[in-house]
């Protein structure tokens, strides 16, 4: 027989709209600034540092908390982790992508015992977790949801379980994240280049840069640069510098083996 607290949820969920946007109840910082705790560009120092979790989490918690709130339910109180459960097993569309997140952030992985989608490489329920939310960012782009938002989506993801992703990937995400907060966003072409940059070593000379115009115009790196030289016959086929926003989701690599998907809209290995 499901709960006092179940049956109130499905007596509520019929009602509300389909994919309801996320991460839009507090406004965005006018302009990137250091962290007063650990010195580095507000929100890179996720989530270890304290301010900056909170500064990146806002936007997640605010979301369930009007979820809480809709459901008369405390925040910590007794009702809250099996609502999470009931989010996670409704169907994609139904919450903001953010209640999601935020769910899995209560959660613990009924297989490795950590954090949902945070567990090591190998646990399987840990990767169908993650695989599975990104469902509604394929289904909402771009009306509810923005490139920016599944940008800081996949950012945020990335950096709470980085040993499940590439180094070069996460530090990309970390170099971003503090631009994403405010609004701004690279093209597909400047966050390859970012990443290449990171995993030809230059990580502490990106994170001078102070400015989204400085990061991603940064130098491109000389091996990463087309060879001139090729016989035209030989050319390959390029694509322009493309906006995230403009990128199709269908127009996406198939990965090697061992490799992840490209990501359909930022351009980077998929989160």
């Amino acid at each position: 027989m499901p709960s006092a607290t179940g049956c109130a949820y499905l007596s509520r969920v019929a009602d509300h709209q389909p994919f309801p946007p996320g991460a839009r109840r507090v406004a965005r910082p006018a302009a990137v600034s250091p962290c007063p705790s650990c010195g580095d560009l507000a929100g890179r120092g996720y989530p270890a540092c304290r301010f900056c979790a909170e500064l990146v989490d806002q936007y997640w918690l605010l979301d369930w908390q009007e979820l809480l709130a809709a459901e008369q339910l405390a925040e910590g109180g007794a009702g809250e982790r099996e609502l999470a459960e009931l989010v996670l097993a409704d169907e994609v569309g139904r919450h903001p992508w953010t209640c999601t997140d935020w769910a899995m952030t209560l959660l613990a992985c009924s297989q490795c015992g950590e954090e949902l989608a945070t567990g090591p490489a190998d646990c399987v329920r840990c990767a169908m977790a993650d695989g599975l939310r990104w469902s509604w960012d394929h289904a909402g782009y771009p009306v509810a949801i923005s490139a920016g938002e599944h940008a800081l989506r996949a950012a945020r993801a990335a950096l709470r379980a980085p040993h499940r992703h590439r180094a070069a990937t996460v530090g990309a995400w970390r170099l971003l994240l503090p631009f994403l907060l405010v609004g701004e966003l690279p093209t597909v072409g400047q966050v390859r280049r970012i990443r290449a940059a990171v995993l030809a070593g230059t990580y502490a000379d990106l994170a001078r840069c102070t400015t989204h115009v400085e990061l991603a115009t940064y130098p491109e790196l000389p091996w990463r640069r087309p060879d001139h030289s090729q016989r035209a016959d030989h050319q390959p086929k390029t694509q322009p510098d493309r906006h995230p926003a403009t990128a199709p989701l269908q127009d996406t690599p198939q990965p090697g083996a061992g490799e992840r998907a490209t990501d359909p809209v930022t351009g980077l290995p998929g989160p």
